[in-house]
């Protein structure tokens, strides 16, 4: 349990630096470019740097916007095992002579084991989650860099 919390805050911690190295640089002009001038150029460099990179700005942060997939409890799963254990011990127990030590053993066993395989999964959904925020945060700062150059290249300073 102590484990996963600590990959759970590094996986944070590292999501958050990405995220802060891969922001959108501001743009100044430079050579005295109009508000509207701005504008086109703006959307003319997000075009050139997506085409350029193969990184959507756009679609990332609606990637990043939903809502992780449902998991069920970690005392469901112990619930749903320790059910499954106890028909297995039971019948177990019955060819043994009992019935019902078979079935609390089974339901014991299978209870532990259900948990233990959720918090497994638990974990992975964890680390695929953050090694993905990751591979965005990256995939942005090279579609900014792309864009950075374009601004540059219509004389923009960038910050």
């Amino acid at each position: 349990m102590k484990r996963m919390t600590q990959v759970a805050i590094g996986a944070a911690v590292l999501s958050l630096t990405c995220a802060a190295l891969a922001q959108k640089p501001i743009t100044y002009p430079a050579k005295g470019q109009t508000a509207e001038q701005q504008s086109k150029d703006d959307g003319e460099c997000y075009v050139w740097a997506k085409q350029n990179t193969g990184v959507d700005p756009a679609a990332l942060a609606a990637a990043a916007g939903q809502p992780p997939p449902p998991t069920s409890s970690a005392g469901g799963a112990a619930i749903r095992g320790a059910a499954g254990g106890a028909a297995m011990g039971a019948a177990v127990g019955a060819i043994a002579g009992n019935a019902g030590k078979g079935a609390g053993i089974g339901a014991v066993v299978g209870g532990l084991g259900n948990t233990a395989r959720h918090h497994r999964q638990e974990q992975s959904r964890e680390n695929a989650a953050a090694q993905q925020s990751q591979q965005n945060a990256q995939a942005l700062q090279t579609y900014y860099r792309a864009y950075g150059a374009c601004m540059t290249g219509r004389g923009y300073t960038l910050m």
